[in-house]
């Protein structure tokens, strides 16, 4: 009884303990000011990263070890400024995090032209300036890992987010297809594709807390994902365990969504 009460305390403790060592490393998380970015920066400064978060207005406060940089992202010019000044401050960038993204829900067919080019550009455009800003970079000092935050609206039908569901396709798209383009210049280039997450707006989503618990219970897993679920992956893509990892699109959902139809089906 006591070797396994020991055991299990020290199964407990590793959990909890930072298993990656970035020391030295440079990385950019967009969109890293609040919410699941926020986390995944936290989560790489832990490991021993300088982090460099960004936004079009600074955030109140940030966690030691990171600092903000001002910038939009669906803006190529602002992107690359980015980039720059991230590399002029720190010597080099190593990782690259596109996370900034979303959309709030909207019909297709009230849709404007302007909400179009916003979606658009925010999850996948930019995504794609930022990518462009940090290969020359990345492809000088040999090295870098690439990570996109995609959704399960770009793997499965997105009503009510079409918009939002195509930007995300199109960035696995171009996750795969840059992993094959840099690959030769040792850089991975790789998709998370993230299910159903809790965020400080989940209730805009998902609705209030009882149907957020609802909402989980419904998962495989029996809850919905956070950022510390996307942050793990993140972390383990950008290790030295995933260096053979490139264009991959790792799943980090919970087990995925279960079938709507089995519900109408009897014993289902």
């Amino acid at each position: 009884m006591i070797q396994l009460y020991c055991f299990e305390r020290i199964i407990g403790s590793l959990a909890h303990q930072v298993t990656y060592d970035f020391s030295g490393k440079v990385a950019i998380v967009t969109g890293g000011t609040r919410g699941l970015g926020r986390q995944i920066a936290v989560r790489l400064v832990e490991a021993g990263c300088m982090v460099a978060v960004c936004g079009r207005s600074a955030p109140d406060d940030l966690p030691a070890g990171i600092s903000f940089y001002q910038a939009d992202v669906r803006d190529a010019d602002q992107a690359k400024g980015l980039v720059d000044a991230v590399v002029a401050q720190h010597g080099r960038i190593d990782i690259l995090v596109n996370n900034a993204g979303g959309s709030p829900a909207s019909a297709v067919a009230e849709a404007s032209p302007r909400f179009v080019d916003a979606i658009l550009k925010l999850n996948m455009v930019g995504p794609l300036y930022m990518a462009q800003a940090a290969y020359p970079h990345m492809a000088a000092q040999k090295g870098g890992s690439i990570i996109n935050i995609a959704s399960v609206s770009g793997a499965r039908p997105s009503p009510g987010t079409t918009i939002y569901g195509m930007a995300k396709a199109g960035l696995i798209n171009m996750t795969q297809s840059l992993a094959q383009e840099w690959g030769r210049d040792a850089i991975r280039v790789n998709a998370i594709i993230a299910g159903l997450m809790t965020t400080e707006n989940a209730e805009a989503t998902y609705g209030d807390a009882d149907a957020q618990a609802a909402v989980g219970q419904s998962m495989p897993l029996g809850r919905m994902g956070t950022g510390d679920d996307l942050a793990g992956a993140v972390l383990w893509l950008t290790s030295d365990d995933a260096n053979w990892v490139s264009g991959a699109r790792l799943q980090v959902d919970g087990g995925g969504e279960r079938p709507y139809f089995l519900d109408l089906v009897k014993g289902g």
